[in-house]
């Protein structure tokens, strides 16, 4: 038996703003070409508000999270916070989330920064904590408010959202996890330098060798490791900074597009960073059925991704109903323009 398979997925949920800014009006504004929105299968992006930020984000997926998981907060040990947007430059996230929702004071607590792939850097080490008896739930948060220089090629997909997992013993979960692998080199494709306010991206990197690169490479190790083929997993969830790069790395694998569209939010919505993979695993569980077996493969710039296979339980119908799906937050929107974009996202500064 694989140390993760006494691990599963108790409870998840996820928090999309409202708020929704048109690519259509960031080609207006910077007077890039029509087509590129259609070239990044993207539609509209989700804007955080003006009174919400990573944590608040993080607040609300953990609260449907634990509508599913239906345990008591304080008995769970640790509580992890993935994000490279955090509202304080020194001061933790994740305590403030633990002591809203009731965890604190016995409870692990810290954030953690790997860009987009933070939240499963978090995923992994609770599966290790819980499957060693450290602890017996773990909250793991993917949230992100994502930064993008203005008139920059990154603010068309550049979102926010936030997705939430809760994990403990397989014996109560509704999804528990077969395996997991990890493939990670020191590839500069995205980074953010000190008092930098926006990030940088070497642009001919983004694809080969970081993204594609990392998540073939992460698949086969998981593959090999379990034996494992491309028509074993029911549903496949990549990291999602456009809409086309998880179709293109499933074909590289020989994983239909079928199996990927269902999780697939980035058009919708954008590119939420730490939950962009996690909320694509979370609408997958909205309507996976018994049985049902699911790849997902997060990737983070600089850079490195993980793969899990994670197999859906007899509990999985009895807690979908108990908090708001993702699909019912991607139909709750609101349009808005970009000089509300830019006020709600503090792009302006206001001169007193």
């Amino acid at each position: 038996m694989n140390p993760e398979e006494r691990v599963g997925i108790i409870g998840w949920g996820s928090y999309i703003p409202r708020w929704r800014l048109p690519l259509s009006e960031i080609v207006r504004v910077w007077g890039f070409n029509p087509k590129e929105p259609e070239e990044l299968n993207v539609a509209e992006k989700s804007v955080a508000g003006i009174d919400e930020d990573a944590v608040t984000m993080g607040w609300e997926a953990a609260v449907n999270a634990l509508r599913r998981a239906r345990i008591d907060p304080g008995k769970i040990g640790a509580v992890w916070f993935g994000t490279e947007s955090k509202p304080y430059a020194v001061k933790p996230s994740a305590t403030i989330i633990a002591e809203a929702l009731g965890i604190t004071p016995e409870t692990m607590a810290t954030d953690l920064e790997f860009a987009c792939r933070a939240a499963s850097e978090a995923l992994r080490i609770s599966i290790g904590a819980v499957a060693s008896g450290l602890i017996n739930y773990a909250l793991i948060i993917g949230s992100d408010t994502a930064q993008a220089n203005p008139g920059d090629v990154l603010e068309f997909t550049a979102s926010s959202a936030a997705t939430a997992l809760i994990t403990g013993p397989k014996e109560e979960s509704a999804a528990y996890f077969e395996a997991s692998a990890t493939f990670v080199t020191d590839t500069p494709d995205f980074w953010r330098r000190d008092h930098s306010r926006y990030p940088l991206h070497g642009e001919a990197f983004t694809g080969e060798p970081a993204y594609f690169k990392h998540i073939v490479g992460a698949v086969k190790l998981l593959m090999e490791k379990t034996g494992l083929k491309p028509e074993d997993f029911d549903y496949a969830i990549f990291h999602q900074p456009n809409g086309t790069f998880p179709l293109r790395v499933a074909r590289m694998l020989g994983i239909p597009k079928e199996k990927v569209i269902p999780g697939l939010v980035t058009p919708f919505i954008g590119n939420s960073y730490n939950s962009s993979a996690l909320i694509g695993l979370s609408r997958v569980l909205d309507k996976a059925k018994p049985g049902q077996r699911i790849l997902l493969a997060p990737f983070g710039s600089g850079a490195g991704s993980d793969a899990y296979s994670i197999v859906v339980t007899d509990r999985i119908t009895e807690n979908q109903e108990l908090a708001p799906t993702v699909d019912d937050y991607i139909v709750r929107k609101t349009l808005i323009d970009y000089a509300l974009y830019a006020k709600y996202r503090r792009l302006i500064n206001r001169i007193r």
